[in-house]
């Protein structure tokens, strides 16, 4: 009884050691949440030296106007649209590019420019980015 108990038990212990040590189940630092989607922008801000975030209305989002945002679409393709009423009342304007994610960050192209930004935050229905000491908040 005492081997057969002993046998179960080291059983036990490899199969557990095993399904610990399986590589294939490693996220290598990206999160589960998608990053596809419509994000509205919602804050904006810095980090000052002491690495404290100061965040607040974005500026470039018009009163009375819907949120600036950006919508990145599964085929590695964003659109950016931005709502001004210099010309006409939330007037949209859009610029079309391309992205890429991996390694807890994401890269744009847009206007030939491209920008790398590192997530700090990707739930369902939050996208936090940040440049530098920039930091942007959107919703879903």
């Amino acid at each position: 009884m005492k081997t057969k108990n002993l046998l179960f038990a080291l059983a036990l212990s490899i199969g557990l050691f095993a399904t610990s040590c399986n590589s294939s189940d490693e996220n290598e630092g990206d999160t589960i949440a998608p990053i596809e989607g419509k994000w509205s922008l919602v804050k904006v801000g810095a980090t000052d030296n002491n690495g404290t975030e100061t965040l607040g209305d974005p500026p470039q989002n018009v009163s009375g106007c819907n949120h600036d945002y950006i919508d990145l679409q599964l085929n590695n393709t964003l659109v950016s649209g931005d709502y001004d009423s210099k010309v006409s009342p939330c007037a949209l304007t859009t610029l079309s590019g391309t992205y890429s994610k991996g390694d807890s960050k994401v890269t744009t192209v847009l206007n030939g420019v491209t920008t790398t930004y590192d997530i700090v935050n990707l739930t369902l229905t939050e996208l936090k980015l940040k440049q530098g000491n920039l930091v942007w908040v959107y919703i879903r």
